[in-house]
């Protein structure tokens, strides 16, 4: 599958069932965990369950806008894009994320048996269950995870951003940076 069917597939089939309720840090490191599931391509009727966390990082060095590092998608490995050609891809879509670095762990995969929807449920009464608000809920195709994890990303960016924007306004008055 091209980059482009594989973008357009993530774009239809994703849906973030549970935004993360926490907002992301202004200041700090972001640690957003996740659950992704998809009907399962291996056994058909049951469900892929994939945890894992991106953690959004502010820069150590300054970046020029619109250049965001991507490390551990694996988009070389599993769909053979290198990173100037993702960022190619995004750029000409008019798709930008903020120079931040962008870090992505899995920590579980697994297949359950049952359908997606009820695989659902189950995860929402889990969530609920541990009063989780740091993890989001996703689903999507399984082999199309990678954009869907960055969809959930930029959800919760977007979700940020108007907050971010005041607090960083506050912290510049505070420190007497603005009058």
């Amino acid at each position: 599958m091209n980059i482009q069917d594989a973008w357009e597939k993530a774009l239809k089939n994703t849906e973030i069932i549970r935004p993360r309720v926490q907002p992301l840090y202004t200041f700090e490191a972001t640690h957003l965990p996740y659950i992704f599931l998809a009907e399962s391509k291996i056994n058909a009727g049951d469900t892929l369950v994939r945890k894992g966390e991106v953690r959004v990082e502010k820069p150590s060095i300054v970046l020029p806008s619109n250049l965001p590092q991507f490390e551990g998608f694996d988009f070389e490995e599993e769909m053979k894009l290198n990173e100037d050609f993702l960022m190619s891809f995004f750029l000409v879509r008019g798709i930008s994320f903020p120079s931040m670095k962008y870090n992505h762990k899995t920590s579980s995969l697994d297949i359950v048996e049952g359908s997606l929807s009820r695989a659902v449920q189950n995860q929402l009464t889990e969530l609920q269950k541990n009063e989780d608000v740091h993890t989001g809920l996703i689903t999507g195709s399984e082999d199309v995870w990678q954009f869907s994890a960055l969809i959930f990303i930029c959800g919760q960016v977007a979700r940020s951003a108007d907050g971010d924007i005041r607090k960083l306004l506050d912290d510049m008055r505070r420190r007497g940076q603005m009058s």
